[in-house]
């Protein structure tokens, strides 16, 4: 695809070797009357014609000469079809394909139709009833057909079918259908093609694009005139009402935004059903056969038209290259796909992003340029109604609001006059502020106003103070600032405001963990921490709805969730260049030098807490310290903790669970002991003898002597790393299995307000035990997501697993619980073959994970704890990965002290807290290594698996 073709500017521009189809010109969306050139290659009617006239001559049998007949027509059908992909595959044009396609279907029907009105049913002299004519309806009608298409058409009959025209119906149809083709069919008189269409706006759009392919064309125009008659007179509003409620009501079912990372290319918003919205509309209202036509009527400018035009050119070129690739109906942009189209189409990787990213970032691009088009046509089309309704406007001054170089009509804010934004370019932020003052919409004229003066939101614009109190107002006011930035940006002055932000407008990040581009999860984090500060998020996040309060930094808050993410997609660690942009933009926006301080920490660090939370053991007393190092003060851990949670709710609702949110309560609440003047050292000895004492109490049916029996099992981290509840589960299973002389116990316990299922395994502690456990959770298609290890002083092992399903839920079918318990004891008595099991698996991951990367990689850190070595693994996620690992570690005899284990869509980040196997942290560089090097095997073990 050429830069002409995709670029909005030469920033975003595709490659220069991409695959080049020409220019675009306007008079391509005129696809009905479009030549096809060089046509005869594709398919030469007048040969098709006479070898089927060949055929029927020299055949009377009539069933030899239809499979005579039908072999012909597949031939050329398949003659056709390679000869049109063999073109679209040199040249990325997708406009040009589905003309040809279309056009080679007309031949087709052409030739059968012919076959049956003249030669298998003729009629010398027919009567009035026995007319027929074979309409194109749909985006056949258009002539528009991707290579999967169904052929739609309407049998027009004048007012009951005769004998022979069932018969052509019937011999057309089979004829079509034993070439292969879906058909999609109705025959209907004149009379009932109206009566339907005025009843269902569907059949009204079908018959809107109807063309005219064979039969009687008086009949077919005695339908298009009573149609715009009977039909479209007069109800112009009503019908776009009707298709924009359509598309409102589709875009709702496919996620209502045009930034996920997976599109529907033909239905989802942006997409090739809303250009075609806007084909009817203009059809409908303007009475013009394409496109271009709206240029002379003055609905459309010129360069709006080009638009229309480069942005059906590249829809159209990604729904074939689906077609074509999945061999079906396709209309899903998938992550398998994406890197193939994005390949065919030329583009490479760049500093800060890959091929695949640079081709979606067009893509959104392309879809944004459709919601302008969209609010263009809205603002012309309400226009003319006006201009034609002079009492509405009589109506509408009655209750205008007028103030400043502003008005508000019916819940809609617009200006006085078109030189509004000229006059005073701030005019443009202050527009959409006052929007968000008075809960308005901005009408769709004053957008299509502010997109022709976009050039005034310039250098000295963003200089100016009171823009940018504006702006910051909006930001960080008492309403959600989402909806209100999300116009600014679809409107394009976001993005030229901040143009930091303009940056990562589109920008996808190409994984299977985030579900909006860099952009929308920005809105859509700012969107989750006014419900955060609302008090709607108080049942999955109450720490964060009690904080926020709290918090005496409020605006450098809201900024900051703004910031976090501005720096994405630019070669280096984003964090590290946000800071950098922070403490810029802040000071523009008018923020103190306290206050842009802040909001810098909150971007360099905003992954601090999650990182530590969900890949370190927050009971080891070195964790903790290393992040008081960092946080330093308890508004900077309410502002952390705030920020995190707004982050990772606002990647998606899936991400964010009940044991993610307890990882962060306990780091939250352990730092803000140390921050609060205790020594963490002290404070450890004294939540030690706490967590005693609450266990005895928990216990009141034991002895003194029993609690201190059991108490003194224990070593130190193990009164840590639970709550009372779960120390006097613990005990309950211990005594009960030191009663029967038990070498194995298990017990499983459904926690519903975390979403796993607590596992706990009481066994004779030996070199290998967490592997074997791992796998026969592995084998049961469990998921770990953390682990605690513990060896008691009786030289048992008390081990917990906080386990899921593969739909990230707990793991809570009685059944599938009775299976795993049976899997462990198996495991451990090595009658279990884990292999065997893992291979009877299904894969957990769908197809589309294979077209993403995650390169294996293992970090050894002997800093980040006093009394273990901490190794970080991260890699592509597979079933009975974490075994392998583990059986790894087992086999270079180290001991598992604890383990968190974390998924980020593909992707798994496990961190193991190691000992050797006399209790010490590992110090030798060439047992390190070892450890390096079995871990990457096992990796490479369960790639082949995965890849297998």
């Amino acid at each position: 695809m050429a830069a002409t073709d995709l670029a909005p500017d030469s920033e975003t521009a595709p490659d220069a070797n991409a695959a080049d189809p020409g220019p675009v010109d306007v008079d391509g969306l005129a696809v009905v009357r479009k030549r096809v050139p060089n046509a005869r290659s594709i398919c030469d009617a007048a040969v098709l014609a006479a070898d089927i006239e060949a055929i029927v001559s020299c055949e009377d049998d009539a069933g030899l000469r239809r499979t005579a007949v039908l072999a012909r027509l597949k031939d050329a059908l398949t003659t056709g079809n390679a000869e049109i992909r063999r073109r679209f595959e040199a040249s990325n044009d997708g406009a040009a394909c589905v003309r040809q396609n279309a056009w080679l279907m007309d031949r087709l029907i052409e030739a059968a139709a012919r076959l049956a009105t003249e030669r298998e049913f003729p009629a010398t002299n027919p009567t009035t009833a026995e007319r027929i004519a074979i309409v194109a309806v749909g985006g056949y009608g258009r002539g528009e057909m991707a290579p999967q298409s169904d052929v739609d058409l309407l049998f027009l009959r004048p007012y009951k079918q005769t004998p022979r025209g069932e018969q052509i119906v019937e011999y057309l149809l089979y004829m079509l259908w034993d070439l292969g083709l879906k058909v999609g069919h109705a025959t209907r008189s004149c009379e009932e093609c109206i009566r339907q269409a005025k009843a269902d706006v569907t059949i009204r759009t079908s018959l809107l694009e109807s063309r005219f392919l064979w039969g009687d064309e008086q009949l077919y125009a005695e339908l298009r005139e009573r149609f715009f008659k009977d039909v479209a007179a007069g109800s112009p509003i009503g019908f776009v009402e009707a298709k924009l409620q359509e598309s409102d009501e589709r875009h709702r079912r496919l996620g209502d935004s045009r930034y996920v990372v997976e599109p529907n290319i033909k239905d989802g918003k942006g997409g090739l059903r809303d250009l075609h919205t806007l084909f009817w509309i203009g059809k409908y209202v303007y009475r013009v056969d394409d496109v271009t036509r709206l240029v002379d009527r003055g609905v459309l400018t010129l360069g709006e038209a080009r638009r229309f035009a480069k942005a059906q050119k590249l829809l159209w070129t990604i729904r074939c290259w689906l077609h074509y690739m999945a061999g079906r109906a396709e209309e899903r942009l998938t992550f398998e796909m994406q890197p193939v189209i994005a390949e065919r189409l030329g583009y490479t990787d760049h500093a800060g992003a890959v091929a695949v990213e640079r081709f979606m970032k067009h893509y959104y691009l392309t879809a944004k340029d459709v919601g302008d088009l969209t609010r263009i046509f809205c603002a012309a089309i309400e226009s003319e109604h006006k201009r034609r309704r002079p009492w509405v406007r009589l109506s509408r001054l009655l209750t205008e609001e007028r103030f400043g170089d502003f008005m508000i009509a019916a819940d809609r804010i617009t200006v006085l006059d078109d030189e509004a934004f000229a006059r005073d370019p701030v005019n443009i932020v202050r527009m959409f502020h006052e929007a968000q003052a008075r809960n308005a919409m901005v009408h769709p004229q004053a957008l299509r106003l502010i997109t022709q003066n976009l050039n005034r939101v310039d250098a000295e614009l963003r200089r100016d103070p009171e823009a940018n109190r504006l702006f910051l107002e909006m930001l960080s006011g008492p309403k959600n600032p989402a909806p209100i930035l999300r116009r600014m940006s679809e409107a394009g002055v976001l993005g030229k405001f901040v143009p930091d932000f303009g940056r990562v407008i589109a920008q996808m990040q190409f994984d299977m963990y985030h579900l909006y581009t860099v952009d929308e999860h920005t809105l859509q984090c700012l969107s989750v921490l006014h419900d955060i500060e609302a008090g709607d998020l108080k049942e999955v996040a109450p720490i964060a709805t009690e904080v926020v309060h709290k918090v005496l930094s409020r605006r450098a808050l809201y900024v900051a969730v703004f910031l976090h993410d501005i720096a994405k997609g630019r070669g280096g660690d984003h964090s590290v260049l946000g800071e950098r942009v922070a403490r810029r933009v802040c000071p523009r926006l008018g923020m103190s030098e306290e206050e842009t301080d802040t909001v810098a920490w909150l971007v360099r660090w905003h992954l601090l807490m999650s990182n530590t939370a969900f890949k370190r053991d927050v009971n080891d007393p070195k964790t903790v310290e290393d992040f008081v190092k960092i946080v330093q003060s308890p508004e900077r851990l309410r502002l952390l903790l705030v920020l995190t949670v707004a982050d990772i709710r606002g990647v998606g609702p899936h991400v964010w669970n009940g044991w993610k949110a307890q990882l962060l309560r306990d780091l939250y609440y352990r730092a803000y002991e140390a921050l609060s003047g205790d020594s963490l050292r002290r404070g450890t000895a004294a939540r030690i003898e706490a967590a005693k004492r609450r266990l005895a109490d928990a216990l009141p049916d034991w002895s003194e002597a029993e609690v201190e029996a059991h108490t003194a099992l224990g070593y130190p981290a193990y009164w840590l790393a639970f709550d009372s509840d779960t120390h006097a589960r613990h005990a309950r299973l211990v005594r009960e299995a030191t009663r029967d002389g038990a070498h194995l116990a298990v017990d499983t316990r459904v926690d519903t307000a975390r979403a796993v299922t607590e596992v706990t395994v009481y066994a004779t502690d030996h070199p290998g035990l967490f592997s074997r456990i791992a796998g026969a959770m592995a084998a049961t298609g469990a998921d770990v997501v953390d682990a605690r290890i513990f060896t008691l002083s009786n030289g048992m092992a008390l081990d917990t697993f906080m386990i899921q399903g593969e739909d990230g839920k707990a793991f809570d079918r009685p059944d599938r619980i009775a299976k795993l318990a049976s899997a462990i004891e198996r495991a451990l008595g090595g009658t279990l073959r884990v292999d065997r099991a893992l291979e009877a698996r299904k894969p957990s991951l769908g197809r589309r994970t294979r077209a993403l990367r995650a390169p294996p990689r293992v970090l050894i850190d002997n800093k980040a704890s006093v009394t273990h070595t901490v190794v970080e693994v991260n890699g592509r996620d597979a079933p009975g990965v974490l075994w392998r690992m583990t059986r790894a570690l087992a086999g270079v005899g180290v001991q598992i002290h604890s383990a968190s284990i974390s998924t980020y869509g593909e992707r798994f980040v496990d961190v193991f807290y190691l000992k050797d196997v006399f209790g010490l942290k590992i110090d030798s560089k060439s047992k390190l290594e070892d450890i390096r090097k079995a871990l990457m095997k096992a990796l490479g073990a369960a790639e082949e698996r995965k890849a297998a």
